[in-house]
């Protein structure tokens, strides 16, 4: 413990995943910890130290470790099995002489909140005998899914039209995560998935980014077995209770996004009148799906913005962007948060990662749900039957999603009854998000908690 004048604070060490949508959910719950009076150091790989764009809103600490490939390029060439090895045992090293540095300068770590893509930090944290704490930035669904399938409870492949597992509603397998029901497609990625589990039972905290009242079911079941806890939606405090002064950004990003322009062109626009495009930072789509979308967007002849980073874009049809300029704009990328609160937006077009969909929620946005792989699947399940505050866009024979049913998915969100009722319940669900991490709120009462047996162990 570090003491400031009467005051106890604990000292968190928090290590993420080196990726977007790791970083951002775990650096969102370090400023709760912060906010909550609790020293917080975020460390992050080298590599992505050197290459991310840091905004000016956060304060929280950040130290690095080295993944084996602090020049990067190399590890995009090796495959995953072999990177995470390399990140294992470099990784393992040097965060052992970071707890020891920070140790010697005076600011002990009482607890290390890890990612459980790393469970060997969870390893680190109990030779140096501080509480381990697991932070989940996967849904309470797809986590309990990925269990059972460590556990064997859940044979694969799969073989049942059917799934029934406790805590979930009735699944089809192609509602399952894409490395569950196409077994081992990535087998590298299942690994890291169901090894999430491997020295589980040593965790003194298991925290998930999700919040009660969106996965009471699933939520209730888990929390029977592990000390569980959720603690989301981890989105920045502006846009959600506003407790947190100046909290407008994430805090890092691994792309420097088009501001000016896409709040210029949004600032145009009427309410509720444009589509908002973006598959996320890593999604690499095939030609012919980034034409079939093109065209949809363009027989919806509503405005839309779509974000298609600079890897992406020699796919778009040739001319595309130029012939569509009066009604839509196709940027490199884009602050996702201000898009996504501008009341301009009227539907939000996406793979729906875990992050954007909470932002979904979070901000009363209706979704069109394009699962690509991962957890996404899961989700869009959630977002048409579950929450009911979005459209799972219908595959072809090839697994490919056609001009006419994005076009349809579109107008039936825009302009159709089933719209109205979609709207709804995303607005409903948007209260109950804030309400979650707002004073007293379910969220913030389980921080609270967390912090409390940290500052009094």
């Amino acid at each position: 413990m570090e003491m400031e004048g009467s005051v106890y604070r604990a000292h968190c060490l928090v290590v993420t995943y080196p990726s977007q949508g790791h970083i951002n959910p775990m650096m969102q719950f370090s400023k709760r910890l912060d906010h909550k009076g609790v020293k917080v150091t975020l460390v992050i790989t080298n590599f992505i130290s050197k290459t991310m764009h840091k905004e000016a809103s956060s304060n929280i600490a950040l130290e690095t470790i080295s993944d084996g490939y602090d020049e990067g390029g190399k590890a995009e060439a090796e495959s995953i099995h072999r990177y995470l090895d390399r990140f294992r045992r470099v990784g393992s090293q040097t965060l052992i002489q970071l707890i020891e540095k920070l140790s010697s300068l005076g600011g002990p770590v009482d607890c290390v909140v890890y990612d459980p893509f790393l469970p060997w930090a969870l390893d680190i944290a109990k030779k140096f005998g501080l509480v381990g704490a697991a932070f989940f930035t996967q849904s309470c669904a797809v986590d309990n899914i990925y269990y059972h399938v460590h556990k064997g409870a859940l044979k694969l492949p799969l073989s049942e039209t059917e799934i029934l597992l406790s805590g979930l509603p009735p699944l089809q397998s192609q509602d399952m995560p894409s490395f569950i029901y196409d077994f081992r497609s990535y087998p590298a990625y299942y690994d890291i998935l169901v090894g999430q589990f491997s020295n589980f039972d040593k965790a003194d905290w298991v925290l998930v980014n999700t919040f009660y009242e969106l996965e009471q079911e699933v939520v209730d079941w888990m929390a029977k077995m592990w000390p569980l806890r959720t603690v989301g939606p981890t989105i920045p405090s502006m846009f959600l209770d506003r407790r947190i002064e100046d909290d407008k950004e994430y805090g890092v990003s691994i792309f420097k996004p088009n501001t000016d322009a896409c709040m210029k062109w949004l600032n145009d626009r009427s309410k509720g009148s444009v589509v908002y495009v973006s598959f996320g930072s890593v999604a690499t789509l095939k030609v012919e799906q980034m034409e079939e979308i093109a065209w949809g967007l363009r027989m919806s002849n509503r405005f839309f913005l779509w974000v298609v980073r600079a890897s992406e874009e020699a796919k778009l049809p040739k001319n595309f962007v130029e012939e569509s300029s009066e009604k839509g704009l196709v940027v490199r990328w884009c602050p996702q948060l201000e898009i996504l609160t501008h009341e301009a937006v009227g539907c939000f077009v996406t793979h729906c990662g875990w992050n954007s969909t909470l932002e979904a929620l979070s901000f009363g946005v209706p979704m069109i749900a394009v699962p690509h792989w991962s957890d996404q699947s899961t989700n869009a399940k959630y977002i048409m039957d579950i929450w009911k505050m979005g459209l799972k866009v219908p595959v072809d024979e090839k697994g490919l999603v056609k001009q006419e049913a994005i076009e349809d998915c579109i107008r039936e969100i825009m302009e159709g009854e089933r719209g109205e009722e979609i709207k709804k319940n995303a607005l409903k669900w948007r209260k109950l998000a804030r309400d979650a991490v707002d004073e007293g709120g379910s969220s913030d009462k389980n921080i609270e908690e967390f912090v409390a047996k940290l500052v009094h162990s």
